[in-house]
């Protein structure tokens, strides 16, 4: 019986309940199994558990003085089960600690596998599409990619899985149902991994950090996207135009450039994005929400990134200067921008007409010029304009807003460009400068307007009578005296 216990095991094949009897009771031949088998005893003590046969189907755990045996192979006996079950009544000591991350380890094999981890990064490789894991559990389980099928369809949107359970989270997108809620605040996720993200918002916690320049991240693959910044590393490289990335998600985002898919369209306004978050802070504006609050003056926003530059007016820090004019900016974006005023490099041009731009934002308003299209509508008096900013202004009119105030004679402007013009005035700063005959002027439209005496150019010209003209309001106050003559 014994030797057939023996070869059961070696095979890893159940145990029959008669030979597992007989493996206890002979007690002499515990080290040489132990040794062969590969098994392992129960930390040593004054109390363990025996196996003694209460029926003939069933096992009884009693208390013994006698060490027990534990082993990894899988059998109707559960080994493994019953030593757990053991520890749990009589707890054992985890005298095996890993030097690395001081991670502590009942059975010494555990801390070998474990200091794996650090020793060889990921040593389960897979074969078939080289990608690597850490634990052999992971590994077994993206095995089951390549030798199994996609079981699960949606038959809504036809994505397969291999997994039921991830097809179960897939469908609640289709079906809207939100099953996991904020502890915190009450919104809720279609998954749980979701809901965890988010939590951390409200916690605070940012358990992962960078130990070359100390930054925190509240997700570990967040910390491994930073991670490659010090590296320099930009693995992936657009094949058209030559632009590398750290991250994938980045670089997958930026050949939807190339190729002009738009894969997030908003089902109440038709307007469409090639990148899932500003398909999500668009989504905002319709229902109204600011997620995103000053912690300062209370001012809420649909956009963190608005929330940031509005954070810094507070700060009043501006860390990013140009190295050619000095000029100092809030964000390393809006410097990136200016540099392109001094290369002159204008690298998104419109199809329909070939005129180009510094940045996409102006092509995009520049595009509604063709189309037509004006998407931001007043609520009060139904106007339409091509961008946000216009109508931001326009609804001051109807409120009676003047949010910016002259600090020397208290004047108040509804845009920020007519208090930085007023201002001028008190200064005497004119710095719009004629390179013909070094005259200066406070705005830049009448630095335009002078340009054309020297220019000669007469852009207004009377469809009745053909006389041109430079200014026009000449050309208006002249159009009069045809009016004036109609009975």
């Amino acid at each position: 019986m014994l030797e057939n216990a023996r070869n059961l095991l070696s095979l890893g094949l159940p145990v029959p309940r008669e030979d597992v009897i007989s493996y206890f009771k002979q007690r002499q031949v515990l080290p040489l199994m132990l040794q062969e088998e590969g098994l392992k005893s129960c930390s040593p003590g004054d109390i363990g558990l025996e196996v003694k046969e209460t029926s003939a189907l069933s096992f009884l755990l009693v208390e013994s003085h006698e060490p027990r045996l534990m082993s990894d192979g899988p059998g109707d006996f559960t080994w493994r089960k019953t030593c757990v079950s053991h520890e749990t009544i009589y707890p054992v000591e985890k005298n095996y600690i890993c030097k690395h991350c001081r991670k502590t380890f009942t059975w010494k094999a555990h801390l070998l596998a474990h200091k794996k981890v650090h020793t060889e990064g990921k040593p389960y490789k897979c074969n078939q599409c080289k990608k690597t894991f850490k634990s052999s559990i992971e590994f077994m389980e993206h095995k089951g990619i390549h030798t199994q099928g996609k079981s699960y369809k949606s038959n809504q949107c036809g994505k397969a899985f291999t997994r039921k359970v991830s097809f179960t989270e897939h469908q609640r997108i289709h079906s809207g149902k939100k099953s996991y809620e904020c502890n915190y605040c009450g919104k809720a996720f279609t998954d749980k991994s979701n809901r965890r993200r988010h939590e951390k918002i409200h916690t605070g916690k940012k358990s992962y950090s960078c130990n070359q320049c100390g930054k925190a991240f509240r997700e570990k693959g967040s910390l491994n996207s930073h991670k490659i910044i010090h590296t320099g590393k930009k693995p992936y490289k657009c094949n058209q135009c030559g632009k590398a990335f750290t991250g994938k998600v980045s670089f997958t985002e930026h050949q939807r450039i190339h190729s002009g898919e738009k894969s997030y369209e908003c089902n109440q306004c038709g307007m469409t994005f090639t990148r899932k978050v500003s398909f999500t802070e668009h989504q905002r504006i319709h229902n109204g929400e600011n997620t995103y609050e000053c912690n300062q003056c209370g001012m809420t926003f649909t956009l963190k990134s608005n929330l940031r530059r509005h954070q810094s007016i507070h700060s009043g820090k501006k860390p990013y200067s140009c190295n050619q004019c000095g000029k100092a900016f809030r964000e390393k974006g809006s410097l990136n921008l200016h540099k392109r005023i001094h290369t002159g490099e204008k690298p998104h041009e419109c199809k329909l007409c070939g005129k180009a731009f510094t940045e996409r934002g102006s092509l995009t308003r520049h595009q509604r010029i063709h189309t037509g299209e004006k998407p931001f509508e007043c609520n009060q008096c139904g106007k339409a304009f091509t961008e946000r900013g216009s109508l931001t202004v326009h609804q001051r009119i109807h409120t009676g807003e003047k949010p910016y105030e002259c600090n020397q004679c208290g004047k108040a402007f509804t845009k920020k460009g007519g208090v930085t013009r007023h201002q001028r005035i008190h200064t005497g700063e004119s710095p719009y400068q004629c390179n013909q005959c070094d005259k200066a002027f406070r705005k830049k439209e009448s630095l335009i307007v002078h340009l054309k005496k020297h220019t000669g150019e007469k852009p207004y010209e009377c469809n009745q009578c053909g006389k041109a003209y430079t200014w026009r309001e000449s050309f208006i106050a002249h159009q009069k005296i045809h009016t004036q003559k109609q009975p």
